[in-house]
Parts: structure tokens; sequence; C-alpha cells
């Protein structure tokens, strides 16, 4: 249980509210920022405004899965105002508060490093990230059947990356009839996408291989899908980039030459915010439950 932890939420989606339940059930204190246009009443919390004494009251910070931006605002589609976590209001946050976030910035490592709190990047863990994997993938495929006339069945796909969210993604695609190709850039992951019955190719090569392609999922977070690569696209081909923005494709030259390219991060949060919020939910609270009975044992 967490009774007697004081858990304040700083904006978040629809996957925040899950965590925000979760919470309650274990008997938190719960304490929400940036709800004020939700629908759907939560009943045992306490929105409040965004102050250093709220902060620093913390023992448990969660905010959204991508954090804050670099001049410290926080996405908060459920608030009419917009939500700024300004440095003055981290140098409240005691150092031994928590800190919750999928992915920290820049911004936020910043103000960890200043105030001597600890941040927990909940991506960073093989866990999530391979659970989350599985909405990430239904995603792309349902945007992919949205943006083509053609079924995946009998289609030609390349996936860019075999990491935890390309090989759900991989395997999907196979699942539904694909005819699957992988660039990868270990010898480790060539063997595995072997194994796996898909046709790999070293990255490098990606400008050969893309000839006779019907789809290109990336999830590289660096530059691969570029110019001279969409140059060499049939033009029914569509890019679906799953990468963290600004994505790995130059979306500039696809538009110029009429190939649809779509950058897509976040599907979890989009095509099933209750799965990734369980997801979510279930991590935060075990390791919360984790780091107090840790502290305990060392008292």
């Amino acid at each position: 249980m967490l009774t007697g932890i004081t858990i304040v939420f700083l904006g978040g989606d629809a996957r925040q509210v899950e965590v925000i339940d979760k919470c309650l059930e274990l008997d938190a204190t719960v304490r929400i920022v940036g709800f004020d246009r939700l629908d759907m009443p939560l009943p045992g919390v306490s929105n409040e405004a965004l102050t250093p004494g709220l902060l620093a009251g913390a023992d448990i910070i969660i905010l959204p899965v991508i954090g804050c931006d670099d001049h410290g605002v926080v996405p908060a589609p459920f608030s009419a105002e917009e939500l700024v976590i300004k440095p003055e209001g981290f140098e409240a946050v005691r150092k031994d508060t928590l800190v919750y976030t999928g992915i920290a910035k820049s911004f936020l490592r910043q103000m960890g490093d200043r105030g001597g709190f600890r941040i927990i990047e909940l991506l960073e863990r093989d866990d999530v990230a391979i659970y989350n994997s599985i909405p990430t993938a239904e995603g792309a495929v349902m945007m992919a059947i949205q943006n083509t006339d053609i079924t995946i069945h009998g289609s030609t796909c390349i996936v860019l990356g075999i990491g935890r969210t390309g090989f759900t993604l991989a395997k999907t695609l196979q699942g539904l009839g694909a005819t699957v190709k992988v660039g990868v850039r270990r010898e480790d992951d060539m063997a595995r996408a072997v194994q796996m019955g898909w046709k790999p190719f070293a990255t490098r090569d990606l400008a050969a291989n893309v000839g006779d392609v019907d789809l290109i999922f990336n999830t590289i977070p660096t530059m691969i899908i570029t110019a001279q690569i969409i140059s060499k696209l049939p033009r029914r081909a569509v890019i679906i980039d799953l990468a963290s923005a600004p994505g790995g494709t130059d979306f500039r030259f696809a538009e110029k030459r009429g190939i649809k390219a779509i950058l897509a991060p976040g599907l979890p949060g989009i095509v099933a915010p209750k799965t990734a919020g369980i997801i979510m939910a279930n991590t935060i609270c075990q390791s919360i439950l984790d780091e107090f009975q840790i502290r305990g044992d060392e008292e």
C-alpha cells in the first residue's frame, strides 16, 4: 500500500488517469495539476495550483510520458491553461523526492542535477518498453491501413530497427501476411532477423532495398530516410515514422516528391490509452513500493 505517501501529478493525457486511479486504489494521497477540463470526476483527489509549496510537499512527482520541454512546458491536454514548471519550482523539490517520467529531456535533467532529486525514466526500462511496443505496433498497422489502398497481406514492408518496438512490429506485419524486410546495424540483429523469417539488410544499404517497398516503418531516432532514399521510393510508398520527434525522415523532401510520410510518435497514448496507462500504473506503483521498502530497510 502507498498509505502516507503524497503523490503529485503534473499534467498528462488519458494514460495518467489510469495511474491516478491505481495510486488511489493503493491509498496514496493524490494531488493533481492540469486536469481542470477532465470530463470524468476523480473522487479522492485534490485539484491544486502549481506552486513551489505543492512540489515541496511531494514524496513523488509524476510527469507525463514525454516529461516537459526545454522551457518547462508540461503537456496538459485536460487543462485550459498552459502548464509550465519554472526553475524556481524545481528548486522546491526535496532531494528525497522521486520524479517519474517516460523520457527526461535536457531541461528536466538539468533541474534534477541542480536540485539533487532523482529522475526515473520509465521508457528506459525494458519491461515498459516491451509492453508499450504492443499498442505501438497495433497503432502503426492502423495508420498503414488508413493511409494505403492495399492490404497489409501481400505487401512489402520495411522496418528500420528491430529494437523493442521494431521487433514487435515486424512480427505483427509478418503475422498479417506481409513480406518483411528489416534494416539492422548489428550482426546479432541480422541473425535474429533470419531466425524470425524476415529479410535483413544493413541500414547502410537501405537505398538498394526500397525500390519495391509499399510501406516503411522507422523506429530509428536519427535521420535515416534521407532525400536520397526517398528519391528511390515508388510513389505509392508510405512512410510511417515512429521515432520520437523530429523523427528520422526528410519530411520536406517527401512532401515535395509526393510521398506520404507521417510522423507518429506516442502511439500507445493515442490508440490504446487505457492499456498504456495500466502498464505505466503498474510499473510506477511497484517502483514506488520497492523504493520505500529499500528506504525502510536502510533505516
